[in-house]
């Protein structure tokens, strides 16, 4: 009896331990197979991971270059007239100290013009002379005059003054300052409007102390005698003085 319960004893335990055996296995295998799924989907993270870094630079520049274009559609107009009404729209509320040069430009020759319209000069009323000094080339345009530096004789359509350089010049009449420029012949020069279509042109000059656009006076001083020109070399220092009618050319010295 007892060998008969000892050999149970032992079936028991053999059945303990094998069942001992089976739940260690599947224990085992049931972390091994979690922890290859832990890595599964670490693997799975990390691919995801890269994807999006290649693919996020690629969507950003893509929607960077759509809002661009979107910009420069609104910023820049597909066409010219859509553009000059863009222009007039950011001009419409400038002030004239901000506008371009050119219109600048403008605004001083309508206000010259404007001035032009006020001026009323009459060959009876008389005008100074530019300054005192003899007549070194007289107006004549009927007939070729001789002149020194060139050595030949041709029609003279102003009054040829001698001078002193530095010599004060004024003005002949009331007038508008409109032109002013530089030329090899006449050197500096400054041209007044004196109104009824007269104007008058001064040749030869420095220190110009009017602009175009100022209102000058009778008698005003409006620039010095410069240094001949190469045109002038042999005559000397002198000022070059014109006057015209509606463009033509008329003799200067009958007025004064």
């Amino acid at each position: 009896m007892k060998k008969q319960g000892f050999a149970a004893f032992l079936r028991r335990k053999q059945y303990v331990i094998a069942g001992a055996i089976v739940v260690i296995a599947a224990v085992g295998t049931t972390v091994l197979y979690s922890s290859n799924q832990e890595k599964e989907r670490q693997q799975l993270e990390e691919e995801l991971a890269e994807e999006i870094n290649e693919t996020t630079p690629e969507v950003a520049v893509a929607e960077e270059t759509e809002e661009a274009e979107a910009a420069s559609a609104v910023i820049a107009p597909k066409t010219e007239e859509e553009k000059n009404m863009i222009e007039l729209e950011d001009l419409s509320g400038t002030e004239v100290a901000e506008l371009p040069e050119e219109s600048a430009e403008v605004a001083v020759a309508e206000e010259t013009a404007a001035q032009g319209d006020t001026l009323h000069f009459s060959p009876e009323d008389g005008m100074l002379w530019p300054l005192e000094g003899n007549v070194l080339v007289n107006y004549s345009m009927d007939s070729t005059v001789y002149f020194a530096t060139l050595d030949q004789y041709k029609y003279n359509p102003a009054v040829i003054y001698k001078a002193e350089v530095g010599n004060q010049v004024v003005s002949c009449a009331d007038g508008v300052v409109v032109n002013m420029y530089q030329n090899e012949e006449l050197g500096q020069v400054v041209v007044l409007d004196l109104g009824n279509g007269y104007q008058a042109t001064y040749g030869q000059l420095k220190d110009v102390s009017v602009v175009i656009g100022s209102t000058v006076t009778a008698g005003q001083p409006i620039a010095n005698v410069a240094e001949p020109t190469i045109y002038y070399s042999v005559e000397g220092a002198n000022v070059y003085f014109s006057l015209t009618k509606d463009g033509v050319a008329v003799n200067p010295e009958e007025m004064m």
